[in-house]
């Protein structure tokens, strides 16, 4: 299937979509603190989503996924299973929210540094964040997809030895949940151009060691960094508008506005 162009009635739904959830994001921040399990984080976001949202938590049985969020901690790299581990002081963690309304996909993540966190992870976490906004400036009719990638290639070329995970990536998405296109976080050649009314994500995993990555082979999910070296991931859910990108999952701390003019 091709690139879907929402209409304006579905990218209105996906506004509504994307805000709750940043609105679980916002919620579950003070909540996630050395001492509480990811499993007490995920059952916190699946009742606000079911019982205050009125919502649907997109990833419980995704494909078999167990949990309603994802969580991935240190080395996690992505699709972190929500457990009964104790967060601890020094830990860095991703949570991934993906919200059903009307039929609609709100999909974001950010990283929570837990306690005192090393100068080297902070650092990790905020260039990564940076790295996403590099790759969001470079959304607006008329540029390819290959340009995203390869602008974010370039900002973590200059910021040191991070490594860019290759073998997942950003999506369409809409009324479901994965769909075409794939937007990669490195040098590539795409030559696909963007279209007012497109919908997709941006979502760089970003490591500080190499990029290599291996599967759980017990739970096919969790994901982690090879060598064992920490792993980074912030995701913003965006619509293509006709000079630039309107954000859709804005965080209050979030330092771009919602409305881009790239």
């Amino acid at each position: 299937m091709g690139i879907t162009i929402k209409t304006q009635q579905e990218i209105e739904k996906m506004r509504i979509a994307g805000k709750l959830a940043a609105d679980v994001l916002e919620m579950i921040t003070p909540y996630v603190k050395a001492g509480v399990t990811t499993n007490e984080l995920n059952t916190l976001c699946a009742e606000y989503t079911d019982k205050v949202q009125s919502a649907i938590s997109a990833p419980l049985n995704y494909h078999g996924f167990p949990k309603s969020i994802c969580t991935s901690v240190n080395h996690v790299v992505c699709h972190g299973i929500p457990d009964d581990v104790l967060l601890k002081d020094g830990d860095i963690v991703n949570l991934d929210i993906t919200v059903i309304k009307d039929g609609y996909h709100g999909d974001t993540s950010k990283m929570f540094l837990i306690g005192d966190v090393s100068l080297e992870d902070n650092r990790l976490c905020r260039i990564t964040r940076e790295a996403l906004y590099v790759g969001l400036k470079k959304v607006k009719p008329g540029n390819t997809f290959g340009e995203i990638g390869t602008a974010i290639q370039k900002f973590l070329k200059k910021s040191g030895r991070y490594s860019i995970v290759k073998e997942y990536c950003g999506h369409g998405i809409g009324n479901v949940f994965h769909e075409e296109p794939q937007i990669v976080h490195y040098k590539n050649n795409d030559k696909e151009k963007m279209v007012e009314g497109m919908c997709f994500t941006i979502e760089p995993m970003v490591n500080l060691g190499r990029a290599n990555t291996l599967l759980d082979k017990e739970d096919n999910w969790t994901v982690y960094t090879l060598d064992g070296k920490k792993s980074a991931q912030w995701e913003h859910t965006i619509v293509v508008t006709r000079t630039g990108c309107e954000i859709l999952t804005l965080h209050s701390d979030d330092t771009l506005s919602r409305h881009l003019q790239n």
